[in-house]
C-alpha cells in the first residue's frame, strides 16, 4: 500500500469513528431526555442505567454504520478536493478507479467488522437490552395472547384461545392429531398451565377423544370413538413457555444462526409475522454491501471541488443519507406487511443507489 493509500485509509477510518461517536453522543442525550421519567418511576440507579446504555449504544452504532460510512467518505473526499489534492493525485497519472482502492479497503474493514458484530456479538448484548426495556420501559405491554395456532409436528396441531405469559396459563386448549388427512385424536382442556417443578404442561378438566380407523385400499374410515377424561393430566409438549413470552423486538436478540433456525420453526408452524424476521436476516447480509455502495457514491459526489465549499458537499451527503434511510424504512414496511418479498425489499435501496452510483461514475464530471 502506497503512502497516499495509507493516508486516505487513516483519514477515512478516523473520520468514521469520530462521526459514529458524535452521533452516539447526540442520540444518548435525546434518548436519556425522553426516558428520564421512566427511569425515575422504575427507581433505577445510575449503574443500572449505564449498564443499559452499554448494550443500547452498540446496537445503535450497528444500525447507523452504513450512513456514518457515507458521511465520513463525503467529508474526507470533500476535504481532499477542497485542498486540490484530488486534482494533484489524478494529474500524477493515478486513475479515478485507482483512487477508489483505499476507500474500498477501509469499507472492507468496516463492513467485515460490522457484519461480525451485527450478526453475532450485538444480538447477544441485545438480549440484556430487550429484557431491560420489557421490565422497565414497556410495562404496559399486554401479556395476553389470543387465538394461538401452532403446528408442533408434521401431523399435530394445537390451538389456545387465550394465554397469559405472566402466569404461564392458557385457556380453551385443543390438540389435534391427523393421519392420512383424517383426524384420529383430539385432546381438549379448559386450562393448560406450566408446572415449573416438573417442567411439564398440566391440563385441567381435560377430555381425550380417539377415533378408531380402519384402512382399506389406502382409505381410512372412522369406525368408532373412544373418549376418556379427567381433572388433571401431565403432558409433554414440544413447546416451552418462553415461546409465548413478550416477543417485543425479539429479532434484535437473535444471532444470524438463531434467526435462521427461528424462521424455520415459524415456517413449519405456519405462524404469522415471519416476514419481520426474514427482513432482519436479509438486512444483516445487505448492510455490508450497502457500505461499499454508499462509499462509492460518496467519493463520486464529493470528489469535485465545489464553489460552495466542503460544507455544501457535506450537506448533499446528509440529504442523500436521509433519502437512503427513507427508502430503507419504506421498503422494510412493504416487506413486513407482505406487499413485497422480504429479500427483494431489503435489497431495493442498495440496488437503486448502486445503479445511481454507476450512472454518476460514467457521466458526472469529476
Amino acid at each position: 500500500m502506497k503512502l497516499i493509500d495509507r493516508y486516505i485509509v487513516k483519514q477515512f477510518l478516523t473520520t468514521f469513528i469520530f462521526v459514529v461517536l458524535m452521533l452516539l453522543a447526540v442520540i444518548t442525550v435525546i434518548d436519556l431526555t425522553e426516558k428520564t421519567d421512566k427511569y425515575a418511576k422504575a427507581g433505577l440507579n445510575w449503574w443500572q442505567i449505564l449498564g443499559y446504555y452499554a448494550d443500547f449504544l452498540p446496537w445503535i452504532a450497528g444500525l447507523v454504520t452504513p450512513i456514518t460510512v457515507f458521511i465520513a467518505a463525503v467529508y474526507v473526499t470533500a476535504r481532499l478536493a477542497g485542498r486540490t489534492e484530488i486534482i494533484a493525485i489524478l494529474s500524477s497519472g493515478v486513475s479515478f478507479r485507482r483512487l477508489l482502492v483505499p476507500y474500498f479497503a477501509g469499507a472492507l474493514l468496516i463492513a467485515s467488522i460490522s457484519f461480525w458484530l451485527n450478526g453475532w456479538v450485538i444480538p447477544n448484548s441485545n438480549k440484556t437490552r430487550l429484557a431491560f426495556e420489557i421490565a422497565y420501559l414497556n410495562k404496559n405491554s399486554n401479556p395476553n395472547l389470543r387465538n394461538i395456532h401452532l403446528q408442533i409436528s408434521p401431523n399435530t396441531f394445537i390451538y389456545i384461545q387465550s394465554y397469559n405469559s405472566s402466569t404461564d396459563k392458557g385457556y380453551q386448549f385443543t390438540l389435534e392429531r391427523f393421519e392420512n388427512n383424517k383426524l384420529i385424536e383430539k385432546l381438549t382442556a379448559s386450562r393448560i398451565e406450566w408446572d415449573t417443578a416438573k417442567s411439564k404442561w398440566t391440563l385441567r378438566d381435560w377430555k381425550l377423544k380417539r377415533i378408531e380407523l380402519v384402512f382399506e385400499k389406502g382409505k381410512a374410515d372412522s369406525v368408532g370413538d373412544k373418549i376418556t377424561s379427567g381433572l388433571a393430566l401431565d403432558t409433554t409438549l414440544v413447546i416451552h413457555p418462553k415461546e409465548f413470552k413478550n416477543d417485543y423486538r425479539k429479532f434484535d436478540g437473535l444471532t444470524i444462526s438463531e434467526l435462521k433456525d427461528y424462521i424455520k420453526t415459524l415456517r413449519f408452524r405456519g405462524s404469522a409475522g415471519i416476514e419481520t424476521y426474514e427482513v432482519e436476516l436479509f438486512t444483516r447480509y445487505a448492510s455490508p454491501v450497502s457500505i461499499f455502495i454508499l462509499t462509492f457514491m460518496a467519493v463520486i459526489v464529493s470528489s469535485r471541488k465545489s464553489r460552495g465549499g466542503t460544507g455544501y458537499q457535506i450537506a448533499i451527503g446528509f440529504v442523500l443519507s436521509f433519502i437512503f434511510i427513507m427508502f430503507f424504512i419504506l421498503f422494510r414496511s412493504f416487506a413486513e406487511s407482505g406487499a413485497l418479498p422480504p429479500m427483494i425489499s431489503v435489497w431495493i435501496p442498495s440496488l437503486i443507489f448502486g445503479t445511481l452510483s454507476i450512472f454518476m461514475y460514467k457521466y458526472v464530471p469529476r
